[in-house]
């Protein structure tokens, strides 16, 4: 019987020594690792070609141990524009063939004991010594590297330590004829393959798998009809981790992913039916000869290294196919756009102000675009639309870097007044759209921090925030019309807009401290509050100064500095009724909230001292109802003391009226004596 406990508790070690030795291989690179990816891969010399990329695949997965890992490096890559689909693709290839390294490694435990340097080598025998000496060293230094290096022999150790203990827990399967009979449905291609798979995709290490397999090669019982098709599906089933890490990616990193898991599906593909064919026709002696470790690593390293030559030269094909799958293109659209600022075009200066122009309206779009992601990742994050944010902000940048360097070569000289002014405008212009991408891109990290942090605004902050974002959001609007369209009449209105935005602003943060005093609402919620508002007021104040130069060109007032005049009478009814009608819209409806409270509040307190009331009037009522009923029998008493009385009164009368006729019997008898 198999002890599951200690079988769970070595391929619990294993995976953990694997990981471990992987984590510090990584630190004590630093950031080597990713920088030789960037490099190697990103050079423009025809030697970096395929052949080097998958050279160095295999090189960095080597040392770290996990195709997976390297693939998911070339992801972000890809992912953040640092490289191409072209150049990462032959990485992937070569991360492959450097995943067979952990099984290479392992084969050692197939050297036999016949003398005490082949004793030394086996993993049974060394385990114990990389884990004492890893230990002392990361117990007794301080150094960061040396803490790394001492990581790297413990998960080395126990690596091997895991792979031991699954070996002593199946070593009664040797002379089970069960497991042997059971193990041998395996050699069905499909079960083997489904097999590989699933335990792969389990466990998302096609390294540990294969060390399980490895392990089991012990008992005597796996051949290479069980090994091979088993092998197949755990190169398929490791593409489980790659497949997870690229959701939320952008597309040409998606096809990254899915150029890894094309790469072992048609290898699977080709593997199975040249095998197999030659099996079920001419036939394969060795398929029923029982396997060691060495020969398990063998056919693992043979898969990859043989797929990774015969796909390698269809680099290029592979990532056409990904990107019909896919829906994508190649081409970037943004690049399509920067090669219409041709240097042919400066020979006619009026057609490339033109086309810069047109670029800047496409700008205008996309900074519109990302205000708009950005202020919707406040109420709900979505990683999607944040990767898109960073596209929309890289072509700003591009745009900014390449029209200016575009517009300073076109000869002044041969262009009209109109010209030359709008040239000075763009000019002016094209950094103030730049700013005002990247105060959109900070609101997205301000939304991501709250989003990490679980940071949550009160109910007033939330309306707050979606008054003054639409307040910005409409000043935007008008900017862009009016640079686009050319209309003074929209550049106008921008001024008083952007002024009630200040405001709005200011009494914001001054409505936080209140609420912070009142206990409403926390510091870290305030913090975040306080760098959206400064971005929304820093995108209001560009916004200004564009429309101040649009003012400037179309009323063709050369005397006044556009970033230091005053073009705007701020006097005058049309101004005035404006910056009203902004203030009624906008301003209004977040002072009011406090007003609207506090009438709230009073109304509450005057309901209450009126229930106080009604209470109290209540209590009178059932005490004088509960008056009421004692009277009668205080009636009662009383009229019993009234009538006792009366009868000692009368008697009392009775007792003088007898007295006095007593005494006046007296008197006549004396009377007649006399």
């Amino acid at each position: 019987m198999i002890n599951f406990l200690e079988l769970f508790g070595g391929v619990g070690l294993f995976l953990f020594g694997m990981n471990l030795m992987g984590k510090s291989l990584e630190k004590l690179a630093g950031g080597g690792l990713e920088k030789i990816l960037q490099t190697l891969t990103t050079s423009k010399r025809k030697g970096v070609g395929n052949i080097k990329g998958w050279g160095l695949g295999l090189c960095v997965t080597g040392i770290i141990q996990s195709s997976a890992a390297t693939t998911i490096m070339l992801i972000g890559f890809v992912n953040a524009g640092i490289m191409s689909l072209a150049q990462a693709i032959p990485v992937v290839y070569g991360a492959n063939v450097g995943s067979t390294v952990t099984a290479q490694i392992l084969r050692l435990g197939d050297l036999g004991s016949g003398s005490l340097v082949l004793q030394l080598l086996k993993p049974s025998s060394f385990a114990p010594m990389l884990v004492a000496v890893g230990t002392l060293i990361y117990l007794f230094t301080k150094k960061q590297k040396l803490k790394d290096v001492a990581g790297i022999l413990v998960g080395l150790g126990t690596l091997f330590y895991g792979m031991t203990m699954m070996e002593e827990v199946f070593a009664p399967l040797k002379e089970s004829e069960q497991f042997q009979s059971f193990f041998l449905s395996f050699s069905n291609p499909f079960i083997g393959i489904l097999t590989g798979l699933l335990l792969t995709a389990l466990i998302q290490s096609s390294s540990a798998s294969v060390g399980i397999l490895q392990a089991l090669s012990a008992t005597g019982g796996v051949t290479y009809g069980i090994a091979i098709p088993i092998i197949i599906g755990q190169n398929i089933g490791k593409c489980m981790t790659i497949i997870i890490g690229g959701i939320g990616a952008n597309k040409k990193a998606k096809r990254v992913a899915l150029s890894y898991l094309l790469f072992n599906i048609v290898g699977a593909i080709i593997f199975t039916i040249i095998i197999y064919s030659i099996y079920y026709t001419v036939g394969i002696p060795f398929f029923a000869k029982t396997v060691n470790r060495g020969d398990i690593a063998n056919i693992h390293l043979a898969f990859n290294l043989i797929i990774s030559v015969v796909l390698l030269p269809f680099s290029k094909q592979m990532a056409d196919l990904t990107g019909k799958l896919l829906r994508d293109s190649d081409e970037n659209p943004s690049d399509v756009e920067f090669k219409k600022l041709d240097d042919m075009l400066l020979k006619t200066p009026g057609i490339a102000l033109a086309q810069c122009r047109n670029l800047m309206n496409m700008m205008s779009e996309k900074l519109l675009r990302n205000y708009e992601l950005s202020i919707s990742l406040l109420s709900e994050y979505d990683k999607t639309a944040f990767n898109e944010l960073n596209e929309n902000e890289d072509f700003i940048d591009k745009c900014e870097t390449i029209l200016t360097a575009y517009m300073v070569k076109i000869d002044r000289s041969r262009l009209t007044i109109d010209n030359k002014n709008m040239l000075t405008e763009m000019l002016s212009t094209v950094g103030d759209y730049e700013r005002i991408g990247d105060y959109s891109m900070n609101i997205a990290f301000t939304a991501q921090e709250c989003y990490e942090g679980k940071i949550k605004f009160s109910e007033k902050g939330k309306n707050e925030i979606d008054t003054i974002t639409d307040a910005v959001r409409h000043l935007l609007k008008m900017t862009f019309d009016a640079t686009n369209s050319e209309n003074i009449n929209e550049a106008y209105k921008v001024y008083p807009l952007s002024k009630t935005v200040n405001m709005m602003k200011d009494l914001i943060e001054q409505h936080h401290v209140e609420r912070l005093r009142d206990g409403d609402c926390g510091v870290i919620g305030g913090l975040a509050l306080y760098d959206l508002t400064s971005s929304l007021d820093r995108i209001s104040l560009h916004t200004k100064i564009i429309s101040k130069y649009i003012m400037k060109r179309l009323t063709r007032n050369d005397e006044i500095d556009a970033s230091h005049g005053d073009l705007i009478d701020k006097q005058s009814e049309q101004y005035q009724s404006l910056e009203s009608y902004y203030r009624n819209k906008y301003y209004l409806p977040i002072s009011q909230l406090d007003k609207v409270e506090e009438v709230q509040n009073e109304k509450n307190e005057k309901e209450i001292s009126i229930d106080k009331k009604s209470d109290k009037k209540k209590s009178d009522k059932k005490k004088e109802k509960s008056a009421d009923k004692k009277k009668p029998e205080i009636n009662k008493k009383d009229s019993g003391k009234k009538k006792q009385v009366k009868k000692d009164s009368g008697k009392k009368n009775d007792a003088k009226k007898n007295k006095g006729n007593k005494e006046k019997v007296d008197k006549t008898k004396n009377g007649d004596k006399r």
